[in-house]
């Protein structure tokens, strides 16, 4: 199964979901949740605050793909993005062709 980005405006994050070990299959279709970036959503921009992977599933890239999944939705919904986390703020660095999701005025103010 390939993972998996969802948006889960009830705990303000985006999840990223990958294939569950057997003994930790909670969700009972063989996901489990692999990392999250939470988000304030106010006014037509969206805020990522923190960004984390579950450990055991750190070295697989999943975290680039809830970036790119989180972003690419943020574009989709016509949101304005302020990359307060650094790993989202570095994602967007090290992919620029995301930069213009961060306003222009305040691009300076997070390095972009």
């Amino acid at each position: 199964m390939e993972p998996q980005v969802a948006d889960r405006p009830e705990k303000s994050r985006y999840e990223i979901l990958a294939e569950a070990e057997a003994v930790a299959d909670t969700r009972g279709d063989g996901t489990e949740t692999a990392g999250f970036a939470e988000y304030h959503l106010s006014e037509g921009e969206i805020a990522f605050v923190h960004t984390e992977i579950d450990p055991r599933f750190g070295g697989r890239g999943l975290g680039g793909l809830l970036a790119r999944g989180a972003l690419d939705d943020a574009r989709a919904r016509g949101l304005r993005v302020l990359p307060y986390c650094p790993f989202v703020r570095g994602w967007i660095g090290k992919h620029p062709e995301y930069a213009d999701l961060v306003p222009e005025a305040r691009r300076a103010r997070f390095g972009l």
